[in-house]
């Protein structure tokens, strides 16, 4: 009579396993589907008519290599000329490709090869779209984008890699690189931006003030405002803002080692960090001013904490 029992009980054990891990990797995907949505926003913003100008290449991609050194800044420039020789195509080449790469990842059987494209398209773009964010500038700033939206692509494509790993008391970041591994991503990410605002250029006293002063300019009446009210609170306050942002981009960095009931608040503060670069310092990726070629960083990052959102043990897993 004992027998019977025998295969519900492992049934049982199956179902609840499966439950360990469909939580889990749903919000894994979920977090791919939000991924997938920013690159066709990129795709669709590509196709503005601005984008198909020799203004584009000019005046856009060549900005981008001012303050660069001479080997980055001749390699933009190299780029810019062959974008340049035939802007129509080439424009409609990037915004279908970049289409292309967003619904790839949301389609299940394809996302594995266009998670691999967006790494490779990514790199290109930040060596020749956006001379390395321009990190090697000395004025980088995580308020104004850097180190680059792009790379942010492809560090989401490694954090979302689709994996069977269970992220049972762990987090969905740590399914494809493991938990120590990419709680060191997150110190390089968030610990580099604190690092940049420790730039001599930025620790002037009206530095942060011409960062953000005209940023809301073009912008719907709400976001000017904020822009032009944080502009004016750093007039005179450039130093104490620089150096509150760094020691607050420095807890977040650390701050992912900390239990797990503390970290939920570390995520936390990196998504309002986020939306506060995003909206502050870029305008909302300046999309409503029909130059913007993809929502920007601030968005990325706030997905990036997101992948790192703990996971406590649940009772099932007990």
């Amino acid at each position: 009579m004992s027998s019977p029992t025998a295969p519900s009980g492992v049934a049982a054990a199956r179902n609840a396993h499966a439950i360990r891990v469909s939580i889990p990797t749903d919000r894994r995907r979920w977090l791919q589907l939000a991924l997938a949505t920013i690159w066709v926003l990129a795709g669709i913003l590509q196709y503005q008519s601005y984008m198909f100008s020799t203004s584009f290449s000019s005046d856009m991609l060549a900005g981008f290599a001012h303050g660069s050194p001479q080997w980055l800044a001749s390699s933009v420039s190299w780029a810019t000329k062959i974008v340049a020789s035939n802007p129509v195509v080439l424009n409609a080449v990037f915004a279908t490709l970049q289409l292309l790469i967003g619904l790839g990842i949301a389609w299940r059987r394809s996302r594995k090869a266009a998670l691999v494209v967006s790494v490779a398209w990514s790199l290109v773009v930040w060596w020749f779209g956006e001379s390395l964010g321009g990190l090697l500038s000395g004025v980088a700033s995580p308020l104004t984008g850097a180190p680059g939206a792009v790379v942010l692509y492809a560090i989401l494509a490694v954090m979302l890699w689709p994996t069977e790993r269970s992220t049972a008391g762990t987090f969905v970041a740590s399914q494809p690189i493991g938990a120590m591994a990419s709680k060191i991503l997150w110190v390089v990410v968030w610990g580099g931006l604190a690092a940049l605002n420790l730039q001599p250029a930025l620790l002037t006293a009206g530095a942060l003030h011409d960062m953000v002063s005209g940023m809301g300019e073009g912008q719907p009446a709400w976001l000017r405002a904020l822009i032009d009210g944080f502009a004016s609170l750093s007039e005179h306050n450039s130093i104490p803002l620089m150096t509150t942002g760094t020691i607050i981009l420095g807890l977040i960095a650390v701050g992912i080692f900390a239990p797990p009931a503390i970290t939920r608040g570390v995520v936390v503060a990196a998504i309002v960090v986020s939306a506060f670069i995003w909206l502050i310092g870029e305008a909302a990726g300046a999309v409503f001013g029909g130059q913007a070629t993809d929502v920007n960083s601030g968005p990325l990052l706030a997905l990036i904490a997101l992948a790192y959102w703990p996971q406590l043990p649940s009772r099932a897993a007990e």
